[in-house]
């Protein structure tokens, strides 16, 4: 048999094989975490980045992931930045991107049957929001607005939040049914005040993700916050204490919590993500917040009834 497909631990593998091998991975990532009380996990994967090919096949992957972790999976469909995407979003007019977002949600995704239960994660670069992205930012908006799903957004490093959300508003999108994300990662906690009080929902989304690239050496003591991608740095207490003092504020029922990790992220924090992989939050960061003073109606409301709201789909106009 002549082997084809990926490169895979030094041979070459045959992809049904490769597809497998991604699947027990998956299976067994998430295994731990119906113990903490999970039931669902949201795969924003984007066309052509995080593990989704560039038209969408594979994610036929994900029904068989559900069956083998019991739990429920929910995809997004959203494009990403110019640098990640595959020439057909390069191509693709506002109207076209729009119609194929809300063909993902209604028909199905690359023909797989699987449809899109939100739409996202649609990014924006750092500091700035290109042509390329406002295209794709605007068609998010728009098939949001026609489907009644809600939009979940990427900041790069918590920027650019209030200019997505003007252009999401001028969309006509319900600003109630956004969720901005990666806000974890700004350096200003009254910058996340402004933004929650547009009326949206922020994602603390990347919780355990305290060092950002492995590039730099993982013990370096870099400062909290620090934008440059190679050092980033975001204490998870920190992330604790912003989100209790947001908690206190009034905020509780616009946040929602995540890890955004991906598998190959899992060795750049081997004391969170290491450590714990999906379980993360129900582990140690939970605690965290209790610490703090949370309560269990806070845990709740940040864990479940925040994104089951978010998550059942709204009456069109």
């Amino acid at each position: 048999m002549v082997l084809t497909g990926p490169w895979h631990r030094g041979r070459v593998v045959d992809p049904a094989e490769f597809e497998r091998q991604q699947v027990e991975a998956a299976v067994t990532a998430l295994s731990g975490l119906r113990a903490f009380g999970f039931a669902t996990v949201i795969d924003l994967s984007p066309y052509g980045d995080a593990g989704r090919d560039a038209h969408g096949h594979n994610v036929r992957l994900l029904k068989e992931i559900a069956q083998g972790s019991g739990l429920n999976v929910i995809t997004g469909t959203a494009t990403y930045r110019k640098e990640f995407s595959p020439q057909w979003v390069l191509e693709a007019s506002i109207d076209e991107l729009t119609d194929r977002f809300i063909d993902d949600a209604h028909t199905g995704i690359a023909e797989t049957g699987i449809r899109a239960g939100i739409i996202g994660e649609q990014p924006t670069s750092e500091n700035i929001i290109t042509d390329h992205d406002e295209r794709g930012l605007r068609a998010a908006a728009r098939a949001a607005a026609a489907t009644g799903l809600a939009l979940a957004t990427h900041t790069t490093h918590g920027t650019m939040a209030l200019e997505q959300i003007d252009i999401i508003a001028s969309e006509g999108t319900d600003l109630t049914r956004v969720v901005i994300g990666h806000m974890d990662n700004h350096t200003e906690l009254d910058y996340l005040r402004r933004v929650l009080d547009t009326g949206v929902s922020i994602g603390f989304d990347s919780i355990g993700k305290q060092f950002w690239d492995a590039r730099t050496p993982y013990r370096i003591p870099p400062s909290n916050g620090e934008t440059n991608k190679r050092s980033l740095f975001r204490s998870d207490e920190t992330r604790a204490d912003w989100l209790t003092t947001l908690i206190g504020e009034g905020y509780r029922d616009q946040i929602v919590l995540s890890h955004d990790l991906v598998g190959a992220q899992v060795a750049l924090n081997p004391e969170t993500h290491g450590q714990h992989g999906y379980t993360y939050i129900g582990a140690v960061f939970s605690e965290l917040l209790q610490q703090r003073g949370a309560t269990p109606a806070d845990l709740d409301a940040l864990l479940h009834s925040n994104p089951a709201r978010l998550l059942q789909a709204a009456t069109r106009p």
